[in-house]
Formats: C-alpha cells, sequence, structure tokens
C-alpha cells in the first residue's frame, strides 16, 4: 500500500464515526458492490489503460449502487473526463449546448453517444438520436432529404472522434462497452443513396440514406425522423466496422 493510499484509508476511518446511520448504510451499499464478482476488458484502445478501465467501471457501479438504469449520456461525459484527468491526460467537457463535440481528450475534439434500448441487440449499433434536424427545409422528394443530409455532413465537421457507451445487459448482471464509431464510415453517406418513405404516414415523409460497400451490401442507415423531434437516426450499422475500446461486466447484489 502506497503511502497516498494509507493516508486516504485513515482519513475514512477516522470520519466514519461521524456518519449518519443513513450515511453508513449507503457507504455500506457502496463497498458491497464493490465487493461482488466483476470483469473489465481492455480491447484495443488508445485511451484507456488499464488504471482508466478501472477507474471508468468502478464509477458506473457506484451508479448502479442507487439505481437500475443504466448510465446517461450526462453521466458518461462526467465521468470520462474526471477518469481521464485523474489517470493524467488532459480532459475537459465542451461547452453547454455546444452542437459539436462533447469533451476533448489530449486536444481532439470528441462526441459521446449512449444506446440502452431495450431491444439492443450486441452486433448491431443503432443511435436514435445522433442529431436534431429541426431547422432543415423538409419536404416529401428525393432533393429535399439532401438538404437534410448536408446537415449531416457538416455535424461531422465539428468533432474527429465519436464513442458509444452501450448497455447490453442491465442490473443485477450488467454488462457496458465502449464502441468508437469511425468517422470515414459515416463520412461515406455522401454518397449514399436517398429513398422517401412514401409510405408512413408522417408528414412530410420520413426518408433514408442507405450507405453500401462496393459489393452493394449495406454499411448502415440514415434514417430523417419526421416525428415531432426532427431527429437523424443510425441505424444497422455493424459493430464489426467499429473499434471495441473496453468491456464492464459486473455483478449489483441486491439489498
Amino acid at each position: 500500500m502506497t503511502e497516498n493510499k494509507q493516508r486516504q484509508v485513515r482519513a475514512l476511518i477516522e470520519a466514519i464515526p461521524e456518519l449518519t446511520a443513513g450515511q453508513l448504510h449507503w457507504l455500506d451499499r457502496v463497498v458491497k458492490v464493490f465487493g461482488a464478482k466483476h470483469r473489465f476488458d481492455a480491447k484495443d484502445s488508445d485511451i484507456f489503460d488499464a488504471e482508466t478501465i478501472q477507474n471508468f467501471g468502478d464509477a458506473i457501479r457506484v451508479h448502479h449502487s442507487f439505481s437500475a438504469e443504466p448510465f446517461t449520456k450526462d453521466k458518461f461525459e462526467y465521468v470520462l473526463v474526471s477518469v481521464l484527468n485523474l489517470g493524467g491526460q488532459a480532459a475537459e467537457l465542451a461547452p453547454k449546448g455546444n452542437p459539436g463535440h462533447d469533451v476533448t481528450i489530449d486536444g481532439v475534439r470528441v462526441s459521446l453517444k449512449t444506446q440502452a434500448d431495450k431491444g439492443i441487440k450486441e452486433d448491431v449499433i443503432w443511435i436514435s438520436k445522433f442529431m436534431e434536424l429541426g431547422k432543415g427545409k423538409w419536404g416529401s422528394r428525393k432533393g429535399d432529404f439532401d438538404g437534410l443530409r448536408g446537415q449531416f455532413m457538416a455535424h461531422l465537421e465539428h468533432y474527429d472522434r465519436i464513442l458509444s457507451l452501450r448497455a447490453l445487459a442491465k442490473a443485477p448482471n450488467c454488462k457496458y462497452e465502449l464502441v468508437e464509431i469511425p468517422k470515414p464510415l459515416l463520412l461515406r453517406a455522401k454518397t449514399g443513396t436517398i429513398v422517401v418513405d412514401r409510405n408512413s404516414k408522417q408528414t412530410p415523409k420520413p426518408g433514408y440514406c442507405h450507405v453500401e460497400d462496393k459489393n452493394g451490401n449495406l454499411l448502415f442507415d440514415l434514417y430523417f425522423d419526421a416525428g415531432t423531434e426532427r431527429k437523424l437516426q443510425i441505424r444497422k450499422l455493424k459493430k464489426s466496422y467499429c473499434r471495441i475500446h473496453a468491456t464492464w461486466e459486473f455483478f449489483i447484489p441486491q439489498e
């Protein structure tokens, strides 16, 4: 045990007698969660080292000490910056309301996403709200969707990398993974095929941009959602095209 860790332990021991019964209850809850079985694995990452993976996983476990709901995007942003700084990297949050990147890591602009839908598939990525499209012209012709696709292409210019934290299994047996969606892959939407969904009951009509490889195999779809939020979704993107940085599996004891 290092001298610094010894000081921290002594400080905690000295503080415990002053805690209320409720505070002791929550402290005991966190300690039990930390003691439960878990497995944190580094994959192919140039961002996370073993210490950072441990610290990030422990932060998620603290969250699940008090909630069965998946980690949210705001928590992802805050904890990512905190653990990277703790490990000696230079990371900071973007200004609130910034339309582009969410964090900067060692000078690199990074957009952060989360996925925790009920029907999540481990091998297929779906981002239900990649960006808002409210200001774009929304008609029912193919040409109208060229402008919406243009908004997407312009949006990609505001960051360098895209990371998605995916909640693959919920409490008590939780599993998370951090996946990087290659920006060059998304840039291929520039030459994708626009299709208007004329069978939809929405007004105006939604549309798709099908992005395929040179052999005609689908890489992913952009879905221009014409609902009240007017948002762009990314659908059917195979995880095999992406980079897995780390995985976290852990058990949350029931009270």
